[in-house]
């Protein structure tokens, strides 16, 4: 079996593996293994990790024989259970990458007016992976099936548009007329080529469309630094901190009792209520400290004549327990 750069292996005669990222000749891979190191390893001794990966056996390695002249395609292939189609119950589908490319790809079906993405991976060259087994009296709800594909090799390479096509299976399509044999595959198959015209060098033009033009226009037209003028009620999204600690409030307190301090902050803390609401802010906050709560308890207790704000604790990363937000909605116009 051959083994390809990307593939995932373990080592066979000792722990550990990884995923080989190049080949120093013919008989060594490099083996990138979890932390990120590259380990020299005889190929001889490493034994892939497919999972549900199926590999063609007999195919070469193209990333050590560049030149070598392969037609490159990959089809989206339902190979059925049984060789009498009567007998057919179960229904496997693959996307088989027939081409010298790696392929990163996404598999949906239709549902209702939108798509739904079943599975989405990556294939390397050669190889076929198994996406989904249906049962045959399901088809209709399996009929249409959306595949994009994206095509990149660890070499140099001439670059590939992305394929997406849609493809439709339905009952009418299973008879012997349209199932045929593949050595890939036991059993009959459905076969529908997703991609066919791999491009050579230099082959993709790099022309702008009308449509580039219209976007390119577009990002010239877009200046986040302009300036936009807004109306007054733009201040819905105005927002304060007003901390009522009193050393912040008074240059000196001497002189003045607990109570007398707590009336001066409650009085404060009105007043800048008020303005918020006035000025249609769309949220104060409160600094109040902790203390012995009685600061709290007395703003909650004000705050409780306007049902209509919105009161909760403050951010607690920010404040912890000393601080208390208070949510303004907008105001309604009459």
């Amino acid at each position: 079996m051959k083994l390809r750069i990307g593939d995932k292996v373990k080592f066979l005669n000792e722990k550990g593996g990884g995923v080989i990222v190049r080949l120093k000749d013919s008989e060594t891979a490099i083996v990138e293994d979890t932390e990120g190191f590259e380990i020299p390893y005889l190929i001889k001794y490493l034994v892939p990790i497919h999972n549900e990966l199926v590999i063609n056996k007999d195919a070469i390695n193209l990333d050590i024989e560049p030149n070598k002249s392969v037609e490159d395609r990959v089809y989206f292939v339902a190979e059925m259970d049984n060789e009498i189609i009567s007998q057919i119950n179960s229904i496997q589908l693959y996307i088989y990458n027939s081409s010298s490319y790696n392929l990163h790809f996404t598999y949906s079906i239709k549902d209702g007016n939108l798509f739904q993405t079943l599975k989405h991976g990556e294939i390397g060259q050669y190889q076929k992976l198994a996406i989904k087994k249906i049962n045959r009296r399901n088809l209709p709800e399996y009929n249409l099936h959306k595949i994009d594909l994206l095509f990149y090799k660890n070499t140099h390479y001439p670059a590939q548009l992305p394929s997406a096509e849609i493809i439709y299976m339905g009952e009418h399509l299973i008879n012997s007329n349209n199932l045929i044999k593949h050595h890939e595959f036991q059993l009959p198959i459905l076969a529908f080529p997703i991609k066919e015209n791999f491009m050579l060098a230099n082959q993709i033009k790099y022309n702008l469309t009308e449509y580039d033009l219209e976007r390119l226009n577009k990002i010239k037209e877009f200046n986040p630094d302009k300036k936009i003028s807004k109306p007054h009620s733009a201040n819905v999204l105005a927002q304060k901190e007003v901390d009522l600690h009193i050393e912040n409030l008074l240059e000196s307190v001497k002189g003045m009792t607990n109570s007398q301090i707590i009336q001066y902050q409650l009085k404060y803390f009105q007043k800048e209520l008020e303005n918020a609401i006035s000025n249609e802010f769309h949220k104060i906050i409160f600094i109040h400290g902790v203390g012995n709560g009685r600061l709290k308890q007395e703003i909650l207790a004000i705050l409780r004549n306007y049902p209509e704000l919105i009161i909760q604790d403050a951010s607690f990363k920010k404040y912890g327990f000393g601080a208390t937000e208070v949510l303004i909605p907008k105001q309604k116009i009459i």
